[in-house]
């Protein structure tokens, strides 16, 4: 298809969006299945439910517009599922494969919320006033998973992965202690940083 128009352009990015979703309808459950903590298999089978309906907002765009939503490939979801392919045949502590997990799955969230504020953009100019507010709601969506992935990495996956370090030392040899985590020096008041 030629680039013409805002709205060619429009119709091709909501095709790479609508085949990066189903792509990640097939990736997600064996996300679930890899991840080891359960808050993480949950968010994952969450997310699942949500992507189906982000899928089916993407179908009443595309029958609203009178155009298919087959034939494109989103090559950039296809990377970013097979990298968390890779990291699903790593051998490692369970809670450090569940940390790399959530990295591949903010990578995936992060390329979506692009994606869905362009395409969300271009509704906006394009007059299709219906199709913007459906994918502010996907947006929006998107921006909350990736919120809830952080707040399960700070407080409880990465915080497992961490002490998993601690337990590497060799049996009746004293686990080194972990170098002190690199922080800034806090500004005295009125000081300079």
């Amino acid at each position: 298809m030629a680039l013409d128009s805002l709205h060619d352009l429009y119709v091709e990015e909501l095709k790479d969006l609508y085949n990066a979703e189903n792509q990640l309808l097939k990736a997600l459950p064996r996300m679930a299945k890899a991840a080891s903590s359960e808050e993480l298999k949950a968010a994952f089978t969450e997310h699942l439910a949500v992507t189906q309906k982000q899928v089916e907002r993407l179908e009443q765009i595309f029958e609203g517009l009178g155009v298919s939503p087959k034939g494109k490939k989103c090559k950039a979801m296809e990377g970013l599922i097979e990298e968390g392919k890779e990291i699903m045949q790593e051998d490692g502590d369970p809670s450090v494969i569940d940390a790399a997990l959530i990295a591949a799955a903010q990578r995936v969230e992060h390329y979506e919320m692009a994606g869905y504020g362009c395409v969300r953009t271009f509704a906006n100019l394009l007059g299709y006033g219906d199709a913007e507010a459906l994918l502010q709601e996907t947006l929006d969506e998107e921006g909350e998973a990736d919120k809830k992935l952080t707040e399960l990495a700070e407080t409880v996956i990465n915080v497992e992965a961490e002490s998993a370090e601690g337990e590497e030392g060799e049996e009746g040899e004293e686990a080194e202690e972990p170098a002190p985590s690199p922080r800034r020096a806090k500004p005295k008041a009125g000081g300079k940083k």
